[in-house]
């Protein structure tokens, strides 16, 4: 009974559906909201996540960072705290003294500086431009297509001398081959050594700016203005053998030793792993997922209560119709349940639209954003359960009622 129930009401809520077009569209237009959005949502997390997934996974999932200090914030170089503030920079002697270590296969003090380049009369965008060493590529990946990487002493002399990627090299060179030629970043000349090939998805956040060269530490030192509270970093990796905790204590231990620090003496310094910086991922776009949630619930129990108000509006222009079933024998369970389907019938209309919708504009953004994901499965099934729960609970009202109406009632009913 009760299946054919479900069946009997389905069938009437489609015929419903294509006799009111304009009044359920107008329905679910709620649901389909809360519903996009929520999906939407879902698969740029999810892309995000994968993102930085990639990143680590080429970077090396046993790479740790050093830090002045960590932030997820950053740290406002006009506003220092003190205790911040007597932090000891991070030097060159620093990554030297770690790389030295037995249980380290490499160490190099990093920086980042955001610049534009020009070349003959082009200009870029501001984009990330690396000083590093000429070991760079162990962290980046890549490879270098033409051209050559630093020499030892290239990189101890600070020589003005850069990598280019191959997406800047085409941007501003065109066909001419860039090998050998000056380019000026932030306004200073580089020569240009080689042009690096990098892979997909590397130290870059979608709609920041992508990295566009490789210089020596030195040279970036010496060229532009370093913030030495946030831009500063040494990338440690352990040798295979090694655990990352075991290459972190040694790691800790030096840099204490260095710094003089005592034994009851906090550290003067952040280290940071692969997986806290995808847990701070994590626990970021989650307050963010949770912001949109409560927002698209509201839109949903909106559509819920729109669909709850069109649904007395139905039992009350179908009375007579009740009425009818009544005296033909449909008891109060079969109206309850032909109603409760329509109700559910029409939620989950709005959810499948709303779950295309919502993945139709996450692949857009994905697009925009230059980076690949799958389809978010679990929040579309989630998506699709909630819907149908938006239209049995608010539509247990008008179902109610529908069932209570006496037949004789019904039948007189104008």
């Amino acid at each position: 009974m009760t299946l054919q129930s479900v069946r009997e009401g389905w069938r009437i809520a489609v015929d419903q559906l294509r006799s009111n077009k304009l009044r359920s569209g107008l329905t679910v237009l709620g649901v389909v909201i809360g519903i996009a959005t929520v999906m939407a949502m879902a698969s740029i997390v999810a892309g995000f996540r994968e993102q930085i997934v990639n990143t680590l996974e080429v970077v090396g999932p046993t790479t740790f960072r050093v830090l002045r200090y960590f932030s997820t914030t950053g740290v406002n170089p006009d506003a220092v705290p003190r205790e911040i503030r007597i932090r000891p920079k991070l030097v060159p002697q620093d990554a030297e003294a770690i790389a030295r270590l037995p249980e380290i296969h490499y160490a190099a003090i990093w920086t980042q500086v955001f610049q534009r380049f020009e070349y003959g009369g082009n200009h870029t965008r501001i984009l990330g431009v690396f000083g590093a060493d000429d070991r760079f590529m162990e962290i980046l990946g890549g490879g270098i297509s033409s051209g050559r990487s630093f020499t030892a002493a290239e990189l101890r002399g600070g020589e003005p001398i850069a990598i280019i990627e191959q997406r800047t090299v085409d941007r501003l060179f065109g066909p001419i081959n860039p090998l050998g030629r000056i380019v000026r970043i932030g306004g200073h000349p580089f020569k240009i050594l080689g042009i690096w090939q990098r892979p997909t998805n590397i130290f870059e956040v979608p709609g920041a700016p992508e990295i566009a060269a490789i210089v020596p530490f030195e040279a970036a030192h010496r060229s532009f203005i370093i913030d030495e509270w946030n831009s500063l970093i040494i990338l440690v990796k352990p040798k295979p053998d090694v655990s990352v905790n075991r290459a972190m204590d040694a790691a800790t231990v030096t840099l204490r030793r260095l710094r003089g620090l005592r034994a009851g003496d906090t550290n003067t310094f952040d280290l940071l792993t692969s997986d806290q910086v995808l847990g701070i991922f994590d626990s970021l776009t989650g307050a963010f997922f949770f912001v949109m949630l409560v927002l698209s619930s509201i839109a949903l129990m909106v559509g819920g209560i729109g669909v709850m108000a069109i649904m007395m509006v139905s039992v009350t222009s179908r009375t007579r119709e009740i009425g009818l079933r009544k005296a033909l024998g449909a008891t109060r369970r079969a109206i309850l349940w032909q109603f409760l389907v329509e109700a559910a019938t029409l939620t989950l209309l709005g959810g499948i639209i709303g779950i295309v919708l919502g993945l139709g504009i996450g692949e857009v953004l994905k697009r925009l954003l230059a980076f690949n994901t799958t389809v978010p499965l679990v929040p579309a099934a989630v998506a699709t359960v909630a819907s149908i729960l938006v239209g049995l609970v608010f539509g247990i009202a008008p179902a109610a009622r529908a069932a209570r109406l006496d037949p004789v009632e019904a039948l007189r009913y104008e």
